[in-house]
């Protein structure tokens, strides 16, 4: 069944205003500001120069094929004045004039924390990325990261294992999903959560999307998290914009050794918090925002089949494979359980994949 017709024309002049090239988003913003709604701009003049672009044939073509997007079930497009828009995204500079969403738009003004890194992530980082956006999640705080291979892609299965909420913004048009194997996760995020994007539909990923993708990913949320980045990672530019938005900024140590490290240990130098455990995040977090019971989703490890799980392991590293055969359980089942172990404490992890219990005198 398609929307209400005449609340999806509604956004015609929006996005009429969006799709007008060779005129930059703060020269949009200003505009609005002084002529009001999108109409009163269209209508000004200012934007005569340019006039015989928006009256060409693909120009309103353009149009039609984002209207006939949000006709869609579970696709929305939120203008800047919309209620529903995210409120911590309106006050970075030059937020987005629209936002193209597949999946629950309320969810974008939950509290968030974003989770970002390399595409090249190793097995310490992916683990470490799942492990924290499992925990936020299970804390009831909404997971943000890009959809890209490696870390991104780590935090947004992690969360969607914790049982939490967790959005992914795109550089690109919501017709498609880049990369192409993250087809089936972009469906789970619409479902638990919603993908974002402020480029219009058909748009192509490009290099240059990608910095405007980042500075709403760190704009949604409260704080951004880096995993893992070499020193020309991108996800350092996540990191930037954070601070300049006034967010949290927080870094992940690594192998000294590791170049995958090297960007998270100059984060740090430059002020950015080091964090070694999920109570290091939740603790800088805004007040009114936090859960008011951290603890109250977080499973009973010392009972059911974690128990049974922490009698197969000793005090030396054991893998994952050993015990899904000594438990008998199966291997996602004891992956999730090890996420949940380990950010309660109970087990730590070493590289090549290895786990061992946490005595109780450390717990």
């Amino acid at each position: 069944m398609l929307k209400d017709e005449r609340s999806t024309e509604d956004l015609r002049p929006w996005i009429q205003l969006h799709h007008i090239v060779g005129v930059g988003l703060k020269t949009k913003h200003a505009l609005l500001r002084r002529f009001h709604t999108p109409e009163g701009v269209l209508d000004s003049g200012r934007l005569r120069p340019i006039h015989s672009f928006r009256t060409s044939r693909c120009y309103r073509s353009d149009i039609d094929r984002d209207l006939a997007w949000a006709n869609h079930p579970n696709h929305h497009i939120l203008t800047f004045v919309d209620p529903r828009f995210p409120k911590l995204l309106k006050q970075i500079a030059n937020p987005p004039l629209l936002l193209y969403i597949w999946g629950d738009a309320d969810a974008l003004d939950a509290p968030q924390v974003s989770i970002v890194g390399s595409r090249n992530a190793t097995p310490y980082g992916r683990r470490i990325a799942m492990a924290l956006a499992s925990g936020l999640a299970g804390c009831g705080i909404t997971v943000t990261s890009g959809l890209a291979l490696g870390i991104d892609a780590a935090a947004h299965h992690g969360a969607i294992e914790g049982h939490g909420n967790t959005i992914a913004v795109a550089a690109h048009g919501l017709n498609e999903v880049y990369p192409r194997r993250h087809r089936k996760l972009a469906s789970r995020i619409s479902g638990c959560g919603a993908l974002v994007s402020e480029f219009p539909v058909g748009t192509a990923p490009r290099r240059e999307h990608f910095p405007q993708r980042n500075r709403i990913i760190s704009g949604l949320s409260l704080g951004t998290v880096v995993v893992e980045a070499n020193r020309r990672s991108g996800s350092l530019i996540t990191a930037r914009l954070a601070a300049e938005q006034n967010r949290e900024v927080f870094a992940i140590p690594g192998p000294i050794q590791s170049p995958q490290s090297w960007g998270c240990h100059e984060l740090i130098r430059q002020g950015a918090k080091l964090i070694d455990r999920l109570e290091h995040v939740l603790e800088e977090l805004p007040v009114d925002n936090r859960p008011k019971n951290i603890s109250r989703d977080q499973p009973e490890l010392e009972s059911g089949p974690y128990e049974g799980l922490l009698m197969h392991m000793g005090h030396e590293p054991v893998t994952v494979d050993i015990l899904v055969a000594r438990s008998g359980l199966t291997t996602d089942s004891v992956c999730s359980m090890l996420l949940q172990m380990e950010i309660n404490g109970w087990v730590e992890s070493f590289a090549g994949g290895g786990y061992v219990q946490v005595p109780r005198t450390k717990r």
